[in-house]
């Protein structure tokens, strides 16, 4: 691990040199690029100046300790010194492991979040409208931007589908613990006989490819235009400013109609269209990745059921680490920290294991 650290020690000084150089400033990708690198690798080179720190004091205790004729009273405080180093040093050797675990290239990247309303009909369209709801109230909490991307709504104020976008640091990084099945118990408002109804809705969080990582070729596109409708066609624009765009190769269809600009609607129909096919790159890495090994948290399938909202306990149970909170209108409220930070932890230990493991 030190040898290890060292290496990104040296690499951090590199960057540092880098960064003062005036013809890398003047190179708006390279500087991005090198910022970013050095912000990540900041808190481990914090981290590890408090480790040295540390041994530092355990390496001057022992030797005051090793010093023939000391006085009882400086032997007492540089024994002292030296337990005080030694759990400094083993708590910061257990933060440093957490640091050095490999980062998912995507946590620093905006996401695009897709609902979908799955089993129980009007029901699971309005849980639908109810998770975006959350998401949203997250979202501006954190001081992210968030634009709907496209919307397929129902007359009693649920969504068939819904799919937004959302920029912000580290967006990626919080909600992709979201993605999967997510069931709701509650009793409709249309139910009479007051019988509690099981409904599920899908929910993907999808990291927001860039340019580079992706190039699509136009004549793989077929691009069409329509006029946009809401629900029930009750809105019905006179110009046809809706796009939709089906990937020929794949045969993945993207619509949006959000906007009254044929151009804006193309732009943000583009956007999703290349992140779905990232994603779709991404999901058949990871699926010959756990041909392997067991995925983590953070990648499991989207087919599976992660969590359970029942309002009549007013209970939220993550299926995938055991946690149950009797707090459901909280965290429907938004408050969904406490949820994803101990999904993170979980997926983090479960990394550093895997990582003990093959050392």
């Amino acid at each position: 691990m030190l040898e290890k650290l060292k290496k990104i020690s040296d690499r951090y000084d590199e960057i540092n040199v880098s960064l003062m150089n005036p013809d890398v400033v003047s190179d708006n990708e390279q500087y991005t690029k090198l910022m970013k690198e050095h912000k990540t690798l900041t808190p481990v080179i914090e981290k590890y100046h408090e480790y040295l720190k540390c041994q530092e004091n355990l390496d001057g205790a022992l030797e005051m300790l090793g010093e023939s004729g000391i006085d009882p009273e400086m032997r007492q405080l540089a024994q002292e010194e030296l337990d005080s180093a030694k759990e400094s040093i083993e708590q910061i050797t257990e933060q440093l492991k957490l640091l050095l675990i490999p980062r998912d290239p995507n946590d620093d990247k905006n996401v695009v979040v897709e609902i979908r309303a799955a089993a129980g009909g009007e029901e699971a369209a309005l849980f639908a409208n109810s998770l975006f709801r959350m998401y949203t109230i997250y979202a501006e909490a954190r001081h992210w931007k968030i634009e709907i991307v496209g919307a397929n709504p129902t007359e009693l104020g649920g969504f068939k589908e819904i799919s937004f976008s959302i920029e912000g640091d580290g967006a990626y990084s919080r909600l992709k613990y979201e993605s999967g099945v997510h069931r709701v118990q509650r009793v409709p408002e249309t139910e009479a006989q007051g019988r509690i109804q099981t409904s599920t809705v899908t929910v993907a969080v999808l990291p927001e490819a860039e340019d580079v990582e992706l190039e699509i070729n136009p004549t793989d596109l077929k691009i069409d235009v329509f006029r946009a409708s809401g629900a029930g066609g009750q809105h019905i624009n006179k110009t046809e400013s809706a796009v939709r765009i089906m990937h020929l190769p794949t045969g993945v269809v993207v619509e949006c109609q959000d906007e009254r600009s044929q151009y804006k609607n193309k732009d943000k129909a583009m956007k999703v269209l290349r992140t779905r096919l990232y994603d779709a790159m991404l999901q058949e890495q990871q699926d010959k990745i756990s041909s392997d090994r067991k995925l983590q948290v953070g990648t499991g399938s989207r087919s599976e059921r992660i969590r359970t909202y029942n309002f009549p306990e007013g209970r939220l149970t993550d299926h995938r680490i055991g946690l149950t909170i009797y707090r459901l209108e909280y965290i429907l409220n938004g408050n969904l920290d406490e949820v994803i930070d101990a999904l993170a932890t979980a997926d983090n230990a479960a990394k550093l294991s895997a990582s003990d493991s093959s050392l």
